[in-house]
């Protein structure tokens, strides 16, 4: 919310950025949800399975060719958003933390919250290592709790709007409608490029079809549920409902003593939710919003504590399924001897994690920044999977023309609008915040490309593989 809030011109788009990140997400898990279907074999391997044998099962050789490519493009991007995500949730639960102690009267430093977001991500090392049916016990409590946290204080924010029990005039949205109408178009584009963090993850059950009993009927339901339970049941009503209650009795004092009032306020804040949590608590519930803010912050901890978790579990599964194909490093294939975990890859990025959650707690600049960095392999991700879903039923007998041609061409044109999105609107945006956010991210993506590239050189030379492998039949004719 913060990060929306810091959109200058464009914060009264929060809510309908959050619906067209929707749409375009919901057309992806249907592709998604497609392809689990159709490979239900995937096991860890998930998208990038799919990339694979999107180009195999063609008939023609020549389709045949791109299989390795289309493999590790889609390995690779997969990698810049699933290893740069958990270190976002990282830098937010240290943020969390450093908010609730100066709730106390306590000022937690940089220093200190980079040594909280490492503490952080050992700590979930630690549960990810013990293998999905612990983290799952554990996320489905957490989503519970989460669930009911967020209605309650939706419904709480509505209510405060309706009776008005402080008295105030300046609201952000002077009406409901306000909220739910777009107000600029290319405002509403880069909201959907940052609300994109929020929908992401509904595909991340399409790699863990080894643990599933029943993949082909379980993974697409996973796929499809998920994101209809978080997007339009959850972020939905409470993104309408803290829209709908911010108002000038919204307040933030900087530590230079800066004021700022509503939506100015809440993007001056680190966790500007329980800024209007305790305003809305002391102003409907008998002057207890400090300890509505400390319940509901604690179930947002739990929440970016299973956001984390199931993002590692989905990333170093990937990448153990390429270690195992030899297109990525080969520890990053090692199981761990009693959790059968791929556990060299989960302190890896247990590292990673640290690193980018340190970078991001510096100042609201950088937090957007990896946060836009990892949108962008969101979008290349999905565009190639709505792809992909085209290239795996064109012309077979189970050929769908809504599910497999309308639905995954919307899905790629969508991605691709979102991602053009991110570096056009961003770099010319007037806010200085957006601007630096948008170039530091793609200074971090290009890098990330240019390295992913050196690699699959390096790694075909070193392994005799070509990238564009021959597919000339062998001299016994076979």
């Amino acid at each position: 919310f913060q990060i929306q809030a810091a959109n200058k011109g464009g914060d009264t788009d929060m809510w309908t950025g959050i619906v067209a990140a929707l749409i375009v997400a919901l057309l992806t898990a249907i592709s998604f949800a497609e392809l689990a279907r159709k490979y239900p074999e995937a096991g860890s391997g998930g998208s990038y399975y799919f990339a694979e044998k999107a180009f195999l099962d063609r008939d023609k050789d020549g389709h045949k060719r791109f299989a390795r490519i289309s493999k590790f493009v889609t390995g690779w991007a997969a990698h810049l958003f699933y290893w740069v995500y958990p270190g976002v949730m990282v830098a937010f639960m240290a943020t969390l933390v450093a908010y609730i102690f100066s709730q106390f009267g306590i000022t937690v430093s940089i220093p200190w919250q980079i040594f909280i977001a490492v503490l952080f991500s050992v700590f979930v090392g630690f549960i990810a290592v013990r293998g999905i049916t612990g983290s799952t016990n554990i996320s489905i409590a957490i989503n519970i709790i989460q669930l009911v946290s967020l209605v309650g204080f939706s419904i709480l924010a509505i209510m405060f709007r309706v009776k008005n029990p402080l008295g105030a005039t300046q609201w952000a949205h002077p009406t409901s409608f306000s909220i739910t109408w777009p107000h600029s178009l290319s405002a509403m584009l880069f909201q959907s490029t940052i609300a994109i963090l929020i929908l992401v993850g509904f595909e991340s059950s399409t790699s863990l079809a080894g643990e599933a009993i029943n993949p082909k009927r379980d993974i697409p339901r996973g796929v499809l549920l998920s994101l209809v339970i978080q997007g339009l049941f959850a972020y939905l009503l409470e993104y309408f409902a803290a829209n709908y209650a911010v108002c000038e009795k919204l307040v933030n004092v900087a530590a230079d003593g800066t004021k700022t009032t509503g939506m100015a306020a809440a993007a001056a804040s680190s966790a500007p939710i329980g800024d209007m949590v305790r305003m809305i608590g002391d102003a409907m519930l008998g002057g207890n919003g400090f300890a509505l803010m400390l319940v509901i912050a604690v179930t947002v901890g739990l929440a970016v504590l299973g956001t984390t978790l199931a993002a590692i579990n989905t990333a170093v599964r990937v990448s153990f399924a390429m270690a195992q194909d030899a297109e990525m490093p080969g520890p990053m294939g090692a199981l761990h001897g009693k959790h059968a975990t791929p556990h060299f890859g989960v302190w890896i990025l247990v590292a990673v994690s640290a690193i980018i959650g340190a970078i991001g707690v510096l100042n609201t600049t950088m937090l957007t920044a990896i946060t836009l960095a990892s949108n962008i392999g969101t979008f290349i991700l999905y565009a190639l999977i709505c792809f992909l879903t085209f290239v795996a039923f064109s012309g077979r007998k189970e050929f769908h023309s809504v599910k497999h041609a309308i639905v995954p061409f919307l899905g790629l044109l969508g991605n691709v609008g979102m991602l053009v999105g991110v570096v056009v609107i961003g770099l010319t945006a007037a806010d200085p915040v957006s601007k630096n956010a948008t170039r530091y991210a793609m200074y971090f993506t290009l890098a990330w490309g240019v390295v992913s590239a050196f690699y699959l050189w390096w790694n075909s030379k070193k392994t005799g593989k070509d990238i564009f492998p021959s597919m000339s039949p062998s001299p016994s004719g076979r």
